[in-house]
């Protein structure tokens, strides 16, 4: 799945494309996309038709892109959504799935999803916060992001440290990349019990999870696969700088102990077994 990096990425990508152009046209070329549009396709697009689009807004890793109307388009990109900006009349994409056409007959948006557990849904009052997401937490590149308050929120979670990372309702935009990279900065295991963090500990870790996204943002995100990719179609580079995910066996940056992948929440996770040791009080 996309992570803060990712879908901010798409976000400015759309931001630039996007923003005060009236909607003329879209093209639902399958119906499953709009599924949580319980009003089916045809009213998704009349409701739409001669909306004009806001700035393109983010929390986590959800995007919406709010109208004029007050109202906004919800985004799920899920684990293979994408947006793309194309000029009229260049051929359709294999996986295309919604087009919009606008007004000024410029280029034009499109939503691709190959395995379409992504989609779009038209969010009543939602230009500020959709409702639907109104339960996420704020991140740590939200200007009112409260670094004491989220690190007491870890602190009382009573469960594995990387479990509350992942936690959207405690710090949005984690994922289980940054999670373990943040991690292995921090020289701690996954499976720390969150109650026994100190303070320090707390914001220390939050600290390096955004340290650790910012980098990615800077050349990008994360892109193992062509699914992950800019409105124009490129790919991120920060694989390349990856100390722990996805690299097992590879001698850890620092201590140069072979990279371990270990089995957690129907995923994995990667950790330098000298560095990040098992503490006595976990919580798997």
């Amino acid at each position: 799945m996309p992570e803060l990096p990712e879908v901010e990425v798409v976000r400015r990508g759309l931001a630039d494309f996007t923003t005060g152009r009236t909607i003329d046209a879209i093209d639902v070329l399958h119906p499953r996309p709009v599924r949580r549009h319980l009003a089916g396709p045809d009213d998704f697009v009349a409701t739409l038709k001669g909306q004009t689009f806001g700035t393109p807004a983010r929390r986590g890793k959800y995007l919406w892109l709010p109208l004029e109307s007050g109202d906004a388009v919800l985004a799920h990109l899920g684990m293979s959504g994408q947006f793309r900006v194309q000029p009229v009349g260049t051929p359709d994409e294999k996986h295309l799935r919604i087009r919009f056409r606008f007004a000024d007959s410029g280029g034009e948006v499109r939503f691709l999803d190959q395995r379409m557990f992504g989609g779009l849904s038209y969010a009543e009052g939602g230009a500020e916060l959709p409702a639907e997401i109104a339960h996420i937490a704020r991140d740590p590149f939200d200007p009112l992001f409260d670094l004491d308050a989220a690190a007491a929120g870890l602190r009382r979670r009573k469960t594995g440290l990387k479990r509350a990372l992942l936690n959207q309702t405690v710090v949005s935009g984690i994922g289980n990349i940054y999670a373990d990279e943040a991690l292995w900065r921090a020289k701690l295991h996954y499976a720390k019990a969150t109650e026994t963090l100190k303070p320090q500990q707390a914001q220390e870790i939050l600290g390096h999870a955004k340290a650790v996204m910012a980098e990615a943002l800077d050349v990008g995100g994360t892109s193992f696969d062509a699914l992950y990719v800019n409105v124009n179609g490129e790919s991120g580079y920060f694989e390349r700088g990856l100390a722990v995910y996805g690299q097992e066996g590879s001698p850890c940056p620092r201590d140069g102990r072979p990279i371990r992948r270990e089995p957690f929440m129907n995923r994995s996770s990667f950790r330098c077994p000298k560095c990040q040791p098992a503490p006595r009080h976990a919580r798997w």
